[in-house]
């Protein structure tokens, strides 16, 4: 055998398939090459498997190769492949940690001015009492700067879902209060386009719920926002329905409906993806426009 293997086959045979014979009696799986004259090497996958007598002695030694030219080809290119998939990887992680270190920053700086424009608002409040005018003024600011702190929050959280790192943090709440809460912040916004805003909440509905208020808020705050932007007339309802499951579990279902233009079918095939803005005809502003519908 020795004869037609190449140095480094000869290597492969005394380390790997001869102690494997004498240990075990098989090797399965053996990749050597072999060297007949001048000729290029051929690479082989060996199984041998040798036979012995009763007393242990050995009587015959049976091996049998298979060219292995395209396989190993094949497993070279695979681990090539891995590699490349591996740096890809790599580099696209470290895109997305600076993209979120970015927006992180952005967020932080953005806050800043939007601090000193609300201490302001505070200042401007003390000094303007009976003045009716410069009190609606300064709600409409407030509410302005909430809009814009909850854009910040938006931009962080879907920086977060990016990057897998978005939280849930359950706890009791009282959700009518909640819900007050929200339709009288959306109330101002929505008589400025002549719209009509209510609320239907089912009667069953249980004071304290558990879940994570916040994030439960952003959901509907986007729903009725949403609604208010793209509806020029009519009424936007707010539908609060509850379905209890046992003595402390239940379903929640919120419904927004408005009067609202809709969307068509090749809208809808779009409807969970994000950055798509329904009606956009240029690339840069569907890329851009938004998260989501």
């Amino acid at each position: 055998v020795h004869k037609i293997l190449s140095f480094g086959g000869k290597i492969a045979f005394e380390t790997h398939l001869a102690p494997m014979l004498r240990l075990q009696g098989e090797a399965h799986e053996i990749a050597f090459d072999l060297q007949v004259g001048d000729a290029d090497k051929i690479s082989v996958i060996g199984n041998a498997k040798e036979k012995r007598g009763l007393n242990g002695e050995h009587l015959f030694t049976r091996l049998t190769l298979f060219k292995a030219t395209e396989r190993l080809k094949f497993e070279r290119s695979l681990v090539e492949a891995r590699a490349r998939a591996e740096e890809r990887f790599k580099n696209e992680h470290a895109q997305l940690e600076l993209r979120d270190q970015f927006i992180a920053v952005l967020g932080h700086d953005l806050r800043n001015p939007l601090a000193a424009i609300a201490a302001g608002t505070w200042i401007l409040e003390r000094h303007a009492e009976g003045d009716e005018r410069t009190s609606t003024v300064i709600r409409e600011m407030r509410g302005s700067l909430a809009r814009a702190n909850g854009l910040i929050d938006d931009v962080l959280d879907y920086s977060r879902i990016l990057t897998g790192r978005i939280t849930l943090s359950p706890d009791y709440f009282d959700l009518r209060g909640a819900l007050e809460q929200t339709l009288e912040a959306f109330g101002p916004m929505a008589q400025s386009k002549n719209l009509e805003l209510s609320a239907v909440v089912d009667r069953m509905l249980p004071k304290r719920v558990r879940g994570d208020r916040d994030r439960l808020l952003q959901v509907l705050t986007n729903l009725l926002s949403n609604a208010i932007k793209f509806s020029s007339r009519g009424e936007i309802r707010l539908d609060v329905d509850f379905t209890a499951e046992g003595e402390s579990d239940g379903v929640l279902r919120v419904r927004v409906t408005d009067q609202g233009q809709g969307m068509d079918a090749d809208t809808l095939k779009h409807l969970f993806e994000d950055q798509f803005l329904a009606g956009s005809q240029d690339a840069f502003s569907v890329r851009h426009a938004g998260f989501g519908l």
